[in-house]
């Protein structure tokens, strides 16, 4: 009998596989497709020799991830690479705020009257971000606080709606890129701990930056795939799971799933009935004829690159998708261009290009012509560049990744009191109905983002039970 099962191939799944196996327990994952991955993956969309990131491409959780950071996953081919900007928000006029490693350079962006505030709101956090970001990203109580203190100042800034923290800032520049910031998990502006979120992105990006990973988004899934299989763990791909006899006896069973799925999967009937999934994306990889011509010259220079005119419009785009049930006319979009770093994602002199935008859980209509308005507002004549497009609405993109209910790429509304206690209100966010079953995924603490720290949290819960059984 193993001592554990893994259902599910992300990196929430993996990295809970890696953290029981490295405690000497016998470790299986199962997932149903043919390769392993989840939001981690690397394929070829649109033309030969284009390589894009299905889902997920920049990772600023990733490489400030305690899990990470604790396994030798660059032994195995994972090797981070930095912009020289992390993130830039170009305007309309042609200029552009940015989120850049120094934080004076940043506050500099953002113009005199907030330059000032920005640094006052970072600069406290930077010395012990390690440490906050293990205390943060390991809450609800997997681990005693190593620096409560700071923890809870953290938390006086950042529990109140980003609109609170918003008022810091004088003028719209600094505004704005902090809307961009909170807009990346699809909460409403005004939501509970929204300032957290926006927080967390600028002190990562200072910290650590908002790099690629060489190659591609699976490089992160196939280093920890091959760490696991050193230390002795299997791995089966092409096996889905439809019920818990479909899998081999084992002493635990962890999910890396949605609760809706793992609900049908182990016959919990409505035990997560309350659990509420955001707003869908709609995604579009491009093949591009060279780079994207921003008008902004930080916005060429950086890899990631935010696109809403002002806080305004954001807030506007993520009300028309969360709660107007439309699409915006002018989504706030999301945009990496891996190419600044990593020229080998494409043939020499073209680009590879990911972005997207916000629409209603389920939509089912197109977004391209509206993505591609709103991107010639910051980059006249990016459509005489497009080779080929790729695109995905929620449909297509729940079909790659049952994870993503409804097109959520984040499988669970980062809204209310479910920001921060997630799947259910519960210390024990881990553990279900089963004494011998549970989950890890994303729609776990602490939520959405390629780092591991679900998978990580969820693993101390069950070496603790399988410890406890001797």
């Amino acid at each position: 009998m193993l001592d554990a099962v893994v259902v599910g191939a992300g990196p929430n799944g993996l990295t809970a596989a890696v953290e029981l196996a490295r405690r000497g327990f016998s470790v299986a994952v199962f997932e149903a497709r043919d390769t392993v991955g989840g939001g981690a993956r690397t394929e070829e969309l649109t033309l030969p020799g284009f390589l894009h990131d299905p889902c997920s491409a920049a990772h600023p959780l990733g490489i400030n991830s305690p899990a990470f950071r604790a396994l030798p996953l660059e032994r195995y081919g994972l090797e981070w690479l930095h912009p020289e900007l992390p993130m830039a928000h170009p305007f309309t006029d042609g200029t552009a705020a940015v989120l850049a490693r120094s934080v004076a350079e940043t506050a500099a962006s953002f113009g005199p009257r907030d330059a000032g505030s920005y640094r006052r709101l970072v600069e406290p956090f930077l010395p012990k971000w390690d440490v906050l970001a293990r205390d943060f990203m390991s809450l609800p109580l997997t681990a005693l606080p190593r620096d409560p203190v700071t923890l809870a100042r953290f938390g006086l800034v950042g529990l109140p709606p980003s609109t609170w923290l918003s008022r810091r800032f004088r003028d719209e520049r600094a505004k704005t890129l902090f809307a961009g910031l909170v807009a990346h998990v699809m909460a409403p502006l005004s939501g509970f701990a929204t300032g957290a979120i926006g927080l967390v992105f600028a002190l990562a990006a200072h910290a650590r930056g908002w790099p690629v990973a060489r190659g591609g988004s699976q490089s992160i899934s196939d280093a920890l795939t091959a760490y696991l299989k050193d230390l002795g763990g299997l791995v089966h791909t092409d096996y889905e799971v439809k019920r818990l006899d479909d899998l081999p006896p084992a002493r635990a069973y962890v999910f890396d799933t949605s609760p809706t799925a793992l609900a049908r999967i182990a016959g919990f009937g409505r035990y997560y009935e309350n659990y509420k999934y955001g707003p869908g994306v709609f995604k579009v990889d491009y093949a591009l004829d060279g780079p994207v011509p921003w008008t902004a010259e930080e916005a060429r220079r950086a890899g990631t690159v935010q696109i809403g005119a002002d806080s305004a419009e954001i807030g506007t785009a993520l009300r028309n998708a969360s709660r107007d049930g439309r699409a915006p006319e002018r989504p706030f979009m999301i945009t990496v261009q891996p190419g600044v770093v990593d020229p080998g994602r494409a043939p020499e002199g073209k680009q590879v290009f990911w972005a997207y935008g916000h629409v209603p859980s389920g939509w089912t209509g197109d977004l391209t012509d509206a993505m591609e308005r709103q991107l010639e507002r910051f980059a006249p004549g990016f459509r005489d560049r497009v080779l080929a497009r790729a695109t995905a609405g929620p449909a297509e993109l729940a079909a790659r990744n049952a994870n993503y209910v409804g097109g959520d790429i984040g499988s669970g509304a980062v809204s209310g009191l479910q920001t921060m206690l997630r799947p259910k209100l519960s210390l024990s966010p881990y553990t279900t109905p089963h004494p011998a079953v549970f989950i890890c995924s994303s729609a776990t603490p602490p939520g959405p983002g390629v780092h591991g720290m679900s998978g990580h949290n969820a693993a101390k819960a069950v070496w603790r039970r399988l410890r406890q059984q001797g």
